[in-house]
């Protein structure tokens, strides 16, 4: 293979991989969501002689009495997982 050939194919894989390398960083949070402007449906009107569907598993947007407070400027994202770091091993379990 010639070095353009090369050069060619690891340039399209890094297009195929998309932009993931070029994207936003951390999320802000801090912005409306998508879901915060989701809102509760009526329930279905089933016309006559059709059965209703079974309901009894479907989803219902509780009703927020206080709003919560607003996160720090510093938190990290809800769909973010923490940072983990493992705890050190017992040495008197493991002697």
């Amino acid at each position: 293979m010639s070095l353009d050939r090369i050069t060619l194919i690891i340039a399209g894989a890094m297009i195929a991989s998309g932009c993931h390398m070029f994207g936003k960083g951390v999320p802000d949070c801090r912005r409306p969501q998508e879901y915060h402007s989701a809102v509760q449906v009526p329930p279905l009107k089933v016309p006559a002689g059709l059965d209703t569907p079974n309901t009894q598993g479907a989803l219902v947007i509780p009703a927020l009495d206080v709003a919560p407070p607003p996160p720090a400027s510093n938190a990290a994202c809800l769909d973010a997982p923490p940072r983990y770091k493992p705890a050190p091993a017992n040495k008197a379990a493991s002697g």
